[in-house]
């Protein structure tokens, strides 16, 4: 179908803010608010969420929630970012909307990569979260903001956590919480490669090898000593011939620490890793494949797993391909594309989905480079997405622009 009137209304008030959110863009990027960098994200926070308030929603912070102290980046007493969220559902029988989206990256908040970086031609910036997800932030409350100024009721919590990037364990379970007293969910991760919609993901887990052995001097008592990092070398062998890509299942180990000298025999050593899977069978299989390389507590040399399967996989439901189908309507109405594809990242909608909520979760803005000093955005996406999700938003919520039609 066609926009309706009031939804064209929405889409022209977009497009007069492009330089707004380009604007808007630059200083959110300016914030470097990776590796759990305390004033970045809180100043982040308050820009939002003083945004969101402002259209009337209640802001509610929710403490971060412990998470395991043997995964990497755990430490005592370091800062964990609550989660904040915002909330303006209001009555009626339309839908309730949640938007989920994260204020950390994964840059280095002491690094030379710091600012949004405008190309010559005008058509793409370079910069550190421009897409992941410093776009998607500002697009969905300049898309709320829209709504509200063209005076289009809309039924909305938006909810923005500090540790996507680490696993989402602070904030799990007040996304959960909240997934419960909704109807749809949108997540504001970028979107894939031409600016496809992920409807499929797989799951994703931690893990830990931990071995011990006895210590000894390397040259006197070489004989007496039992190698922990030899042991735990074993296990990475072991680990290396789990992989089954073909079927979805792939087993990462990354960092690794064992012994303190060349010249003793280390009595200790661990490596931590990463699993992904595609449904929750293979996660179950894959974790006794971990747990089975353990050993009895008295065994030397000694072998402890410790595991976190925490992001369950996102396979295609029927709810979620009917909410897809809703946001390429939108799309189409736009004259825009969203082709529909899987993927093997993850992200907080595989959780919004496993907790009951019909859920996409690549609304964010296009581009490319994740992850990388390289990480680029299509600046026309800034007012193409931001369109988007109005509508969407809109059509999904009660008294929202479909009821107007």
């Amino acid at each position: 179908m066609a926009l309706s009137a009031i939804e064209q209304r929405v889409s022209d008030e977009i497009g007069k803010r492009r330089d707004a959110l380009l604007s808007d863009l630059k200083r959110h990027v300016g914030l470097p608010t990776g590796g759990f960098n305390e004033d970045a994200i809180e100043e982040t926070r308050a820009l939002l969420t003083t945004r969101l308030v402002g259209l009337g929603a209640t802001h509610r912070i929710v403490p971060a929630y412990p998470k395991p102290d043997w995964l990497i980046g755990s430490k005592a007493g370091a800062y964990a970012p609550a989660t904040s969220v915002c909330s303006r559902l209001g009555t009626g029988d339309g839908g309730r909307v949640l938007i989920c989206g994260h204020m950390d990256t994964v840059h280095d908040p002491k690094g030379s990569f710091r600012e949004l970086s405008v190309a010559p031609d005008g058509k793409t910036a370079v910069g550190p979260g421009c897409v992941d997800m410093k776009g998607g932030l500002v697009i969905a409350v300049a898309a709320l903001e829209a709504l509200e100024a063209c005076g289009v009721p809309a039924r909305w919590t938006f909810l923005l956590n500090g540790d996507e990037e680490t696993g989402t364990y602070h904030s799990e379970r007040a996304i959960r919480v909240e997934a419960k007293g909704h109807d749809f969910g949108l997540a504001l991760e970028p979107a894939l490669p031409g600016g496809a919609l992920a409807i499929e993901r797989v799951g994703s887990g931690q893990f830990m090898i931990e071995t011990r052995g006895r210590a000894a001097h390397a040259g006197r008592e070489f004989t007496k000593g039992i190698s922990a990092v030899t042991k735990l070398a074993e296990c990475i062998l072991a680990v290396a011939a789990m992989p089954e890509p073909e079927r979805g299942r792939t087993f990462n180990i990354g960092p690794l620490r064992g012994g303190v000298a060349t010249n003793a025999v280390p009595d200790s050593a661990a490596a931590w890793g990463n699993v992904r899977f595609p449904d929750a069978r293979a996660a179950d299989e894959m974790g006794a494949m971990l747990d089975a390389l353990q050993t009895p507590a008295d065994a030397m040399p000694g072998v402890v797993v410790r595991r976190s399967f925490n992001r369950p996989a996102k396979p295609l439901t029927a709810e979620t391909e009917a909410l897809a189908l809703r946001a390429r309507g939108v799309a189409e109405d736009l004259g825009q594309a969203l082709p529909f594809e899987k993927t093997g990242g993850v992200c907080d909608g595989n959780i919004m989905q496993d907790a009951g909520l019909a859920t996409i979760d690549t609304m964010g803005v296009r581009g490319g480079g994740l992850h990388t000093p390289d990480e680029w955005i299509e600046l026309d996406s800034l007012v193409e997405r931001c369109q988007l999700l109005a509508i969407l938003i809109a059509r999904l919520s009660a008294g929202g622009s479909a009821a107007l039609s």
